[in-house]
């Protein structure tokens, strides 16, 4: 065995151990292995066929409208000159075509950063579509704060290696940048709170924040609320430790200061941006729980699959990584449920690898194995909301590029909010022949709001993790529905294609067609009674336009 398969194999004993138990969607010893490039990839040995049941006739479970949302990285504010990036036009058009979606303000950089009121502010002469107009930025501007913006990012990053961060201070202008930018979207802004400003006695000290309170106040911007990210980590990164006890009554007092708000007594708060489950952090989500529960309107925890440091493109492909998701979502559903049933639970902030991302991996095609089947798992077992870290911030793991123009995951993204709704059904993988199960898919209803499908439609999601093509047999009780196919496949070929920054849609490379223009995303009419063809490599939605499903009309 090599050194990096050595490597590989202690990884997947690490993420073993870890979990209690290990799902058991796909098997790793199931699969063969291929050569691309240099590097060892996990495929199936020739199967060709398989065949599926799909449930019509129940709701297995049901998600927040919202489902898909994104995140702002609170990194953008390390230099307040770059909150003008908002007003990107191409920026805003990509973040409009994600709605409905919430827009999470925070990350590490948040427990760094202070209101600081200086008196610069949009003054209130505009009404709300003319102030979206006038704060567009030149293409001039735009371009050079693209570039300086590169370069703040790779300081950032060393920030982030080094485990340093610098304190930042934030005016009202920088405020107004951030919600305009969610207002003139359409996004439903969240916004996180420093919870590393203590007192003495170690309690939370909420001074600076309820002078950030007074001013939205007074500016009527509609928000809700998070305190602190990933507390788990203070220690470590401020040298201050705070118990899940302590953190419950920080949110139970920062409660009761949202309650007494004539603009914020109903919004709502988030909490407590854990890490995903490790010892310590298990008793810190249950020590706040108990104390913080009443306070909080859904419990939010994070979650990534690899160390961005040290993976690889084999670990973007293994079943056997992505199924880690199932033990940490039932190891956190376990935990909420014993101390407050019925708590609605998030993951507060996702992608595919911790640390920033993988270079080279987290911004490519393959990511998407990682993020659709996030979806369809998270959906499937019960989380409501699902927030990619980023939309746009530091790292690698950002839905656009340094150019504002979208990573395949985008793309991706922008087909799942069109094609599917928050109903939840079930889909089961039958072989025609032997235990192999070479793909992942999932099945909803189809998004209501497209006007283009008639009710009952049903959308099943599918990942082909192998190089070779899968067809799939539908059940027989839709033998008589068109099916409108999206297959989604690196715009590259060869031992290269995995790690492409584009993506193709059909057959069609998938490209804005202008600043304020995305393209139309069109599916490919397959006959009734047709078996699916899933190429290798690829993930594919599958509309079944006259599924008649009782459950979807």
């Amino acid at each position: 065995m090599s050194d990096a398969s050595k490597a590989r194999q202690r990884r997947i004993e690490q993420m073993k151990s870890a979990a209690t138990a290990v799902s058991t969607f796909v098997a790793l010893a199931l699969f063969g292995s291929l050569c691309v490039g240099a590097k060892t990839v996990i495929s199936v040995d020739d199967v060709q066929s398989i065949r599926v049941d799909l449930d019509l006739f129940r709701v297995a479970r049901r998600v927040d409208e919202r489902f898909l949302s994104v995140a702002i990285d609170a990194s953008l504010l390390a230099q307040e000159k770059f909150m003008n990036l908002l007003n990107s036009p191409k920026l805003r058009t990509l973040a409009k075509a994600l709605l409905p979606a919430f827009l999470r303000f925070g990350g590490t950089k948040q427990d760094f950063m202070k209101f600081n009121p200086r008196g610069r502010y949009f003054q209130a002469r505009d009404n709300s579509r003319k102030l979206c107009e006038r704060l567009e930025l030149p293409p001039f501007l735009e371009n050079r704060l693209k570039k300086e913006w590169v370069l703040q990012s790779k300081t950032l990053l060393q920030e982030e290696l080094e485990g340093k961060y610098k304190k930042t201070k934030f005016s009202e202008y920088a405020v107004d940048l951030l919600y305009a930018f969610a207002n003139c979207s359409g996004l439903d802004l969240i916004f996180g709170l420093n919870a590393l400003l203590r007192t003495s006695e170690n309690t939370w000290n909420s001074t600076n924040a309820e002078l950030l309170l007074k001013y939205c106040e007074s500016r009527q911007y509609v928000m809700s609320w998070e305190l602190g990210n990933e507390p788990n980590s203070y220690e470590k990164k401020a040298g201050i430790r705070v118990d899940g006890y302590q953190l419950g009554q920080d949110f139970v007092h920062l409660h009761q200061i949202l309650q007494e708000s004539a603009v914020y007594h109903s919004t709502g708060l988030y909490g407590p941006d854990v890490s995903q489950p490790r010892d310590h952090r298990k008793d810190l989500l249950t020590g706040f729980l108990e104390t913080g529960a009443k306070a909080i309107t859904a419990c939010t925890w994070h979650h990534y699959y690899v160390n961005g440091r040290d993976t690889s493109l084999e670990d973007f492909l293994d079943p056997e990584v992505l199924d880690t998701l199932a033990t940490k979502i039932n190891e956190v559903l376990e935990i909420v449920e014993s101390v407050s049933p019925g708590k609605k639970v998030w993951l507060g902030e996702t992608s595919s690898a911790y640390g920033g991302g993988a270079v080279g991996l987290s911004d490519t095609f393959v990511a998407g194995f990682m993020w659709l089947d996030k979806l369809g798992l998270a959906a499937k077992l019960g989380l409501d909301v699902v927030i990619r870290q980023v939309l746009i911030g530091s790292g690698t793991y950002h839905l656009v590029d340094d150019n504002l123009d979208p990573l395949p995951d985008y793309w991706l993204s922008l087909l799942y909010k069109k094609l599917v709704g928050p109903e939840v059904l079930k889909a089961e993988v039958l072989m025609n022949s032997g235990p192999k199960k070479p793909i992942r898919l999932y099945l909803h209803c189809t998004n209501r709001k497209s006007t283009h499908y008639r009710p009952g439609a049903v959308t099943l999601f599918a990942l082909n993790l192998n190089k070779n093509e899968v067809t799939i047999s539908l059940p027989a009780h839709t033998a008589n529905s068109t099916i409108e196919a999206f297959v989604l496949q690196s715009a590259e070929t060869g031992e290269q294609s995995l790690y492409s920054r584009s993506v193709k849609l059909n057959g069609q490379v998938l490209r804005m067609v202008d600043d304020r223009t995305l393209p139309p995303l069109k599916g490919r009419e397959l006959p009734p009674g047709e078996r699916l063809k899933l190429p290798g490599f690829s993930f594919a939605f599958y509309v079944l336009i006259e599924a008649q499903a009782p459950v979807c009309k």
